[in-house]
């Protein structure tokens, strides 16, 4: 049978009557059981086989299908007296307050309303809009006095979520249905609900759509109890208080009685629809739990939209805890020997690789590489095991798919999350290797922003060769070496990438031709011809550059100095590099780390991303080999100061504190001057601030200045390695002072920060200054000021967190809809430009030079010259 093709031109949103549920629903509901004795569906109960089945071994009444073939139908249950929907309280509030108490005829003049209306019909297609006329429709439509029948309208409130009053008086459902009513269709439609497809009195429930058992499942427990969906348990307190209202009111009961079971019927449908609607207490299972009842499925972080629809659990991939491996390269992830028996990769047979595949399946499933299934011509499935797979090499023809184990150089995408930017999910290349761990390259964990202090990562297994080709292509690690955030290296060297290569490449760093090859075959480099003669590390670092690359720049270890240009920096300050050979200068942070590596930046945009891959992988481990030769290692001595330059420190800090006391004398005084602008506290805490940072920072000078680059703890701190010589100055010489919210703490107890001090004392100790060091220790005040800077840090770290978690899902749904054409154009789903070049330049920040645009002329000029 030929489907017919149709293109929908418009969707509207209405509501359902009550005829139309009626109609929809293949029975009515009227028993508040599910099960008879024997498990089977009881007719007009809430799990009616007209409903839908699950069971396989049942069919369908309505439909005629197996369970599992049949989607459902709806059901219906007659409400034996009118009940608000929770979700319309608002609309019939503003209905009912812009609408006369008596005739029912809006609250505007025939003038207002033949304006309103011509405005309406004249915005059919823009929605924005529309609500707009609507809102002020609502605002204009407020008056004492009906127009149309000069009766005086009463204030109508609404309680929420759902109680009505009139004046003093709380209107029942039957009463707001019987007012809803007397809505003309011209009135309503300029009130916002359109006749064609909804009525005002809709919003009132007179017939409740039962749901098919397909949405609501019952599961069998382990004991052999069936246990209910929350949906379903809803429906049976809304069936049987229904009864009891119907029985009551037959039986003419008191109209006290008749009333608090309606108010019953009405809290029982409310939670139905929304169990957390404000002032209405949730209804419960018999454990506690609220129920998850219509609204909840579907709304927030857990709910159909964001779980199963944006997001989901997939198959073919995989997750565990990921640790180093400096031997792979950055292209590559190291799997673990069971996942790449688990997860699969489907092949089509044909003539060229029949023999290989023989041999997987051979192998069977449980030695690797082998298969796990075999997809026939036929679309039939087989399951690959030890007994079997004899047979099924001998059936094996080209046009099955085999679905084989991952082997190594299968291309995988790779994920930590959170996933914040582009480089949270790149392909990597398999290599399986033992153990239960992910294989990382150190040089990919600042772009994934990953540790190894128990970080776990997702692997997923692409499934069709399209997706492999596109992934190895765009996706690949090497491609994203620069960052589309400001166009330089993200992947580069890091901490001992970065001491090794200074340790190696230093002035007076030799190393005797058998070493020096030694490390050059275990960077797995090209053997180079033999010199007779020692190596200098420069020469060693020079092998892996390419010939032609000529730069100069200043390195990380020689910020300091501002007049070094000189070949001879003592540091090893100024890199030259002259046709692929290093000069002068050594490695550090500053030439292929991550985040400002200048060489690997030129690398990779002068010689491309293979080069850049290759120099990377490369340089790293010679690094690793010369830390090895050369050796480096840290301890508390590092930071191990004489006993001079401990009392000239103690003799700086307590000077230091001297003038803060000095300075709160002037201000109890009266002599201290208020700097512009602030008050007599503010300058007196910005001047003290200032004191007390001067003061840390010369202490550190001075611990500094008896530290040398033979002090393995400096040399990590000075090529950017790891650390910084701020913390190298808290360890040695002083903490310094902390603060809370931006300033000195200042609050604890009444008028002091803590009990063992005068009230409003001003002065450094009592406000948060911590004198000793971290190696010579804390004393208990100075423990608990620490704690408390420490304290907001985390507590800060985490409210950014969540704010920038919030703020990024709101830019994402809101940029959602934007496409960019080949052309640069970008355009929304209406098609309206949004802007006519991509990024307003149409750079890719990825291809650029930090951010700047290329200047074509410039480089072809250069190109001629270089010719």
């Amino acid at each position: 049978m030929k489907g017919i093709i149709k293109q929908i031109s418009q969707i509207n949103f209405g509501l359902m009557s009550p005829e139309d549920i009626r109609k929809m629903s293949v029975t009515k509901i009227e028993t508040p059981d599910t099960y008879d004795e024997d498990g089977y569906p009881i007719e007009n109960g809430l799990m009616d086989p007209h409903l839908g089945v699950i069971d396989p071994s049942l069919r369908c009444r309505a439909c005629g299908s197996k369970g599992g073939e049949c989607q459902g139908h709806f059901g219906s249950i007659n409400l034996a007296r009118p009940v608000i929907h929770v979700g319309f309280g608002d609309t019939i509030h503003k209905v009912l307050r812009s609408t006369c108490n008596s005739c029912g005829r809006i609250l505007l003049n025939d003038t207002e309303i033949v304006e309103y209306r011509e405005k309406l019909d004249d915005l059919k297609e823009n929605e924005d809009s529309t609500n707009d006329v609507i809102k002020e429709v609502y605002t204009v439509a407020r008056k004492d006095k009906c127009p149309h029948c000069d009766e005086e309208q009463e204030d109508i409130k609404i309680d929420k979520p759902i109680s009505i009053i009139e004046g003093d008086y709380k209107l029942t459902p039957s009463e707001v249905r019987e007012k809803l009513e007397r809505i003309s269709d011209d009135d309503a439609y300029i009130l916002g609900v359109n006749p064609e497809v909804a009525r005002p009195e809709w919003m009132v429930l007179t017939v409740l759509p039962v749901p098919p058992v397909t949405v609501r499942p019952s599961i069998t427990l382990e004991t052999g109890e069936r246990s209910e969906d929350d949906l379903t348990h809803k429906l049976v307190d809304i069936l049987r208080i229904n009864q009891r209202l119907i029985e009551n009111m037959e039986a003419g009961a008191p109209q006290l009685i008749v009333e608090d079971l309606w108010e019953l019927l009405q809290y029982h449908v409310t939670t139905y629809f929304d169990n957390e609607a404000s002032g209405v207490p949730p209804a419960r299972h018999r454990s506690g739990r609220p129920l998850k009842t219509l609204a909840q499925r579907l709304k927030g972080k857990e709910g159909r939209f964001r779980s199963n629809l944006s997001g989901k659990r997939v198959n073919f991939s995989a997750r565990t805890v990921i640790s180093p491996d400096p031997n792979i390269s950055i292209n590559e992830v190291g799997v673990p020997e069971m996942i790449a028996k688990e997860v699969t990769v489907p092949v089509h047979v044909n003539d060229w690789n029949i023999d290989e595949i023989k041999e997987h399946i051979s192998n069977g499933p449980d030695v690797h590489p082998g298969a796990n299934y075999v997809i026939r011509l036929d679309g039939r499935k087989i399951r690959v095991y030890d007994e079997t797979k004899e047979a099924i090499v001998e059936k094996l023809e080209p046009g099955y798919i085999v679905e084989r184990h991952l082997k190594d150089g299968d291309i995988v995408l790779f994920n930590r999350q959170p996933s914040l930017h582009r480089m949270s999910m790149m392909a990597h290349e398999v290599k399986v290797l033992p153990y239960k761990t992910f294989r990382l390259n150190l040089c990919v964990c600042p772009p994934y922003n990953a540790d190894f202090d128990g970080d776990e990562m997702n692997m997923h297994v692409f499934q069709t060769d399209e997706s492999r080709a596109e992934a190895k292509s765009l996706m690949r690690v090497q491609e994203h070496i620069l960052s589309p955030r400001f166009g330089g290296p993200i992947i580069g060297a890091i901490h001992d990438h970065i001491s090794g290569a200074y340790l190696l490449t230093r002035t007076g760093s030799t190393f005797t031709e058998e070493q020096a090859f030694q490390i050059i075959r275990k960077a797995k480099l090209p053997i180079p011809k033999r010199k007779h003669e020692d190596w200098t590390g420069k020469e060693l670092f020079s092998l892996l550059l390419p010939e032609k690359l000529n730069m100069q720049y200043k390195a990380e270890i020689c910020q300091k100095c501002d007049e070094c240009k000189l070949m001879d920096c003592e540091n090893d300050g100024y890199v030259v590099i002259e046709d692929g050979q290093l000069i002068s200068g050594a490695m550090d942070e500053k030439a292929f780390g991550s985040f400002s590596g200048k060489i690997l930046d030129s690398i990779m945009k002068e010689y491309g991303s293979d080069e850049a891959r290759k120099f990377l992988d490369s340089s790293t481990d010679l690094a690793i080999s010369g830390i090895m030769k050369a050796g480096i290692t840290t301890s508390t001595n590092d930071e191990e100061i004489p006993d001079e330059a401990k009392e000239r420190i103690e003799d700086h800090l307590h000077n230091a504190e001297k003038k803060v006391d000095q300075l709160v004398a002037a201000y109890e005084n009266d002599e201290l001057e208020s700097l512009p602008g602030r008050s007599l506290e503010e300058t007196l805490e910005m001047k003290i601030m200032q004191v007390l940072g001067e003061a840390r920072d010369k202490s550190g000078e001075i611990a500094e200045s008896y530290f040398g680059m033979d002090n393995h703890s400096v040399i990590m701190a000075t090529t950017g390695a790891r650390a910084s010589m701020l913390n190298l100055t808290q360890i040695t010489a002083c903490v310094g002072q902390q603060s809370v919210r931006g300033g000195r703490i200042d609050r604890g107890y009444i008028e002091r920060t803590l009990p063992h001090f005068k009230k409003n004392e001003l002065g450094a100790k009592a406000r948060g200054f911590v004198h000793s060091s971290y190696k010579e220790g804390l004393d208990p005040i100075e423990f608990f000021f620490h704690a408390m800077g420490g304290r907001e840090g985390l507590v800060d770290t985490a409210i950014r967190t969540a704010q920038s978690g919030y703020m990024q899902r709101r830019l994402v749904n809101a940029l959602q809809d934007l496409n960019v054409k080949e052309d640069g154009l970008v355009t929304d789903n209406r098609g309206m430009v949004i802007q006519t070049m991509f990024g307003e330049d149409g750079v890719d920040p990825a291809k650029s030079d930090y951010g700047k645009v290329a200047d074509l002329d410039k480089i072809i000029d250069e190109m001629r010259v270089k010719k």
